[in-house]
């Protein structure tokens, strides 16, 4: 600001006022760009309009002037705080507001997504796609911990810790319950832990390898082969279906075949889907045990 372009001073000499041309001799007057007039008529014609309360800049006010705007002294204060800013630095703002640097700085600092309120140098903050909080504000949508420089998961607008995010958003492992948060496979429309789909006689993982299942249980190759396959009455192997090529069983009693092993005592001719005869505990077709 600076000081108005007048002075102020009491009339010695015989003088009238400019404008009502009142004698000024021993009277208080202002004399401006070469005119002396009185102190009532500089306030009505002359005296410039304080930008903040809009009234006359009388001739015994402090006034400041800044880019042809004027003040009464106790006006010019800061706009946000009401901090005098005579002899401060100041900006001015829209609408003619002077702003002290502490009120400004805090209106232009980026603005909270948690609490609104800005952000100033030196607070510690998170950003995430434009978006900023400070960082005690960065809260898990579920829980509302502290998320601050943690790992999160974002979902739309909201913000999950990565505990939170595991049991709402997580699938549950079939056999466990418990959430998969990395790779897994499905089963039947299932999904599983890797460590949880094991074979359940030697416990090896079966994923990516050729498995069969029995009931509710998993087996890999040579555990079926070993442990659950019927065998086969004929040649003493497992009867092994579902790795690969499809086996064909036969069925008598309490014993099993493959179908290739189901064959004539006799003369080993194959009696899958034909009429057989058991005699003596053997297998034989309709003609030979006439010839025994």
């Amino acid at each position: 600001g600076g000081p108005g372009s007048y002075t102020v001073g009491t009339m010695s000499e015989r003088f009238d006022c400019h404008y009502c041309r009142d004698a000024l001799h021993g009277k208080k007057y202002v004399q401006k760009e070469g005119r002396h007039c009185c102190v009532k008529c500089f306030e009505k014609f002359c005296a410039n309009t304080c930008t903040e309360c809009k009234k006359p800049i009388g001739a015994d006010s402090k006034e400041l002037h800044f880019k042809n705007r004027y003040w009464h002294d106790n006006c010019f204060r800061c706009f946000k705080c009401y901090t005098s800013l005579v002899n401060e630095p100041f900006m001015l703002r829209e609408n003619n507001k002077v702003w002290c640097s502490n009120c400004t700085a805090k209106e232009d600092a980026p603005r909270c997504k948690g609490c609104f309120k800005p952000i100033i140098a030196g607070d510690q903050n998170v950003e995430y796609k434009k978006m900023v909080w400070h960082k005690d504000c960065f809260t898990c949508s579920q829980c509302k911990q502290v998320i601050g420089s943690g790992s999160f998961f974002p979902k739309g607008d909201d913000f999950y810790c990565v505990s939170c995010h595991e049991h709402k958003f997580a699938k549950t492992c079939a056999k466990c319950k418990n959430p998969i948060t990395s790779g897994g496979l499905t089963y039947q429309e299932q999904p599983w832990h890797s460590e949880c789909f094991i074979c359940s006689n030697c416990k090896k993982q079966l994923g990516g390898k050729r498995f069969t299942a029995v009931e509710d249980e998993f087996y890999c190759v040579e555990c079926y082969k070993e442990c659950v396959a019927k065998k086969c009455a004929g040649c003493k192997n497992p009867i092994t279906a579902g790795f690969g090529r499809g086996t064909s069983v036969v069925n008598y009693e309490d014993e099993s075949w493959h179908d290739y092993c189901f064959k004539c005592t006799k003369c080993a001719r194959g009696l899958a889907n034909k009429r057989f005869v058991c005699h003596n505990g053997k297998i034989y077709c309709a003609e030979c045990p006439k010839r025994l």
